[in-house]
Order: C-alpha cells, then structure tokens, then sequence
C-alpha cells in the first residue's frame, strides 16, 4: 500500500499542475495568460467580423453580379489600402507612445497624444481625400465610367476610416480590445448589411455605387459612436491637466512605422489591384472570394499582433530582456499552431463555402492551396514586425517590406496577365515566404532571437 501511495503521488501532483495550468489559460494573471485571453477576446471578435463580412459578400455578389461587384472590390480596396496609411502610422505608434508616456507618468504628453493625434489624422486625411477626389475627376476620361462615382465616394470614406483607425490603437494601448475592435469589424460590417438589404429590399438597383454609398456611411457611423465611448472612458482613467503636443516625436515614431505598415499594405493588395488592370473583374470577384474565405488565417496572426505590440514596447522600456524574450517565444507559438490548423480546416471546407457566392465562384477552389502556402509561412514567425517596430528597428523592418512588395510587384506583372488569379496567389505567397526569411534573419542578427515556431529560442 505504501509503494501505491508513493507511486499516485508523483501522478497526482501532475494532475494538480495540469489543473492549474488550465485554470491560468482561463482565468490566470499571468502576462501570458492575459495575452492570450485578449488574443482570443480579438480572434472572437474578428471571426464574427469574418462572418459578418462574408455573409455581406456573398449577398453583395448575388445581388450586384459580378461586374458591379468586381467595381465594388477594387474600390474598397483603395479605400483599405489609403485608409490604413493615411494615419501615419499613428495608429501602430499609439501602442509604443502611450505604454511609454506612461511608464515615465509624462501625463502631459499623454493627454496631448490623445486628443492631438486624432485630430492630426482626421486633417491629413481630409486633405488626402479632396486632391485624391480631384485627382480622380482629372483622370476620368482613362477611368471606366463604372468606377468614377464609387471612387468618389471612396475618398470620402476616408477621413472616418482613417480616424477610426488611430482610436482603435489609442483603445488597444489601454487593453479595450472590445472598444477597439468592435466599432470596425462587427458594427460597421452588420451596417453594411443592413444598409444595402435595405436597398435591395426597396427595389433600388444594388451596383457598385450604391453599395459605396452603404458602406461609406457605416464607416462614419461606427467611428463617431467609437469616438463618443472612447473619449468618456478616456475622461475617467486619464487626470485631467494640461497638454503638451510633441508632434515632431509623434513622427519621427510613426513614419518608420508607417513605411513598414505601407510597404506591407501594398504587398497585401497588390494582387488585387494588379488583377484588376489585366484581367475582368468578374475574376477579380472569384479571387477576392478567395481571399475572404482565407482570411481567418491571418486574422491569427492580427489577434497576436494587436494584443502584444503595446507589450514588447513596455518590456523593452522597462529593460526586462528576460521577460520579453519568454513573450516572444509565446505569442509566435499561439500563432503558428492555430493558423496551421485553420488552413487545414478551411482548404477542406473551401469549396463548399465559395459555393455560397455562386457556383461560379468554385472556379477558384484550387487558388486557395496556392494563397495558403504564404500565409501559413508568415505564421511560423508571429507578429515578429510588430516587435522591431516597437524596439526601434523600424527600418530594417520597412526595407524587408519594401523588398517583398517590389519583388511580389514584379513577379504580379509577370505572372497575372497568363496565369489570372492563379498566378496573383503564386507571386503572393512567394514574396511572404521571401519577407518571412528576412525577418527571420534580421530578428535574429539584431536582436539575437530565434523566431521560428519549429525549433529552439534564445
């Protein structure tokens, strides 16, 4: 009986440890286990925001055919596209200045950032929206007629979008992963249903203009309501005071961070916005859906990047190498593993799932393998951009886009005019995989970690 005991301790000590491990996932303080609580809070909210959005497309491309509907993607593009950099990357820098401000209690500057960034982006962006606006007037005898109204519309839509963008990096710096995210990818997506089932249901022709105008007014809608709630929870966590306004720091922060956030915005689009000049938009409709249908992928590796940046930044800040280095090595694993199995899932389910858009659009089941290929890869290293953004290395980081975009460029021209949607998948997830090994290798000779998700890490 003695050897018994003796024998169930040990098992029932392992037992106890992996009690409390679960109990840490779930309810821990742990920095790991709060990352990955909000990780899975925004992995929640952008997978609902995915259904949201797919339900959206799948009616836009049955309501509005696929021409309208081809029109109607290559704008929201743009609008994507301009929309996320127009902000200077004030949005990014928000989760390295504000944890900084903090950290030193400047409560001036921090005040000052607050109110001052929103109100910076929210001009630039306006000025961005009225020369874009005449520049697309100056064009329009090269532009298809189809196209012109919508981007009209599109430029309009950015001031709001570009706002809402610097108040979700202000709402995540302080941990409102809800705030942040909910106004953009589940309030303005089930505004845009609404708004053009609304249409549809009156009889008004659903083209690509009128599904512009519907979604341009979510984007203003869901960014005053953002900012209403954001400024009053603001009022109670921030002491009032004066404000100091270091626009100059701002960006010389931000523009850095900008190249890398642009130069991978474009990597992003360019297969779109490529397609789009060689081949009918009915097929730009067919792999648009595609990408849709993958996007939980990268909706991982965001949930990661949204919830740690603002961390790293407060570690490098604090002069704890140890504790980054062991958050590091966290967040890429919480990456990689559950992307890799929600490829899986999705190529299994993909062709089922296009079908929803129209049968036509199973053309492009065999495309989602190839567009998998690069999205896995960037996962096996996590949000390691985020990182060099936050610890300075800004511009290695920047050139590692710059040449992942020129070289997906390159091979978009060369591929897509022959291959269509085929080929813009091919050049897409070779240039991730070229950006991976970059930033592999710059993390590694910079700062001396082993960012891979296979493999040791010092």
């Amino acid at each position: 009986m003695a050897v018994m005991d003796s024998q169930s301790q040990p098992a029932q000590a392992g037992l106890v440890s992996r009690f409390k491990t679960r109990l840490d996932l779930l309810g821990g303080t742990s920095d790991a286990s709060v990352t990955r609580r909000l990780a899975g809070l925004i992995f929640l909210i952008r997978v609902v925001s995915a259904g949201l959005a797919y339900i959206s497309q799948i009616l836009l491309a049955r309501w509005m055919g696929g021409a309208d509907y081809g029109v109607y993607v290559y704008v929201w593009t743009w609008v994507l596209l301009l929309g996320s950099m127009l902000d200077f990357g004030l949005g990014t820098s928000a989760q390295k200045l504000i944890p900084e401000y903090r950290t030193r209690r400047a409560q001036a500057q921090l005040r000052g950032f607050l109110s001052g960034s929103r109100w910076l982006t929210f001009a630039a962006s306006s000025v961005a929206a009225l020369l874009l606006a005449g520049l697309v007037h100056l064009l329009s005898p090269w532009i298809d007629a189809r196209e012109i109204t919508p981007l009209m519309i599109g430029c309009a839509t950015l001031p709001a979008f570009v706002v809402a963008n610097t108040q979700d990096g202000i709402a995540r710096s302080h941990d409102w992963m809800t705030l942040g995210l909910m106004p953009q990818f589940i309030i303005r997506q089930g505004l845009i249903i609404a708004f053009t089932a609304g249409l549809f249901v009156l009889g008004f022709a659903l083209g690509a203009t009128a599904a512009m105008l519907a979604s341009a007014a979510a984007v203003w809608i869901a960014m005053a309501g953002q900012l209403v709630v954001l400024n009053r929870r603001l009022d109670r966590h921030v002491e009032a005071g004066p404000n100091a306004y270091d626009i100059g720091g701002w960006l010389a922060v931000s523009l850095p961070i900008l190249l890398v956030e642009g130069f991978y915005l474009l990597l992003s689009y360019t297969d779109v916005l490529v397609l789009q000049q060689f081949r009918p938009s009915e097929e730009v409709g067919v792999y648009f859906a595609v990408v849709k249908t993958l996007a939980l992928v990268s909706f991982i590796h965001y949930a990661m990047s949204a919830t740690t940046a603002h961390r790293f930044a407060e570690y490098h800040a604090q002069g704890d190498k140890a504790r980054l280095s062991a958050y590091v090595a966290h967040a890429i694993s919480w990456t990689f593993w559950p992307s890799l199995a929600a490829t899986l899932v999705l190529l299994a389910l993909g062709k089922p799932l296009l079908f929803l858009f129209g049968p036509q659009f199973t053309a492009g089941y065999d495309i989602m393998f190839i567009a998998a290929v690069g999205l896995v890869v960037r996962a096996a290293i996590g949000p390691v951009e985020r990182l060099l953004n936050m610890l300075g290395q800004q511009r290695a980081c920047a050139l590692a886009y710059a040449s992942a975009f020129a070289m997906n460029l390159v091979l978009c021209i060369a591929l897509v005019p022959r291959f269509g949607g085929h080929g813009a998948a091919a050049a897409t997830s070779l240039s991730l995989s070229f950006e991976t090994a970059l930033l592999f290798w710059i993390v590694k000779q910079r700062l001396g970690l082993h960012v891979l998700a296979i493999g040791g890490r010092r």
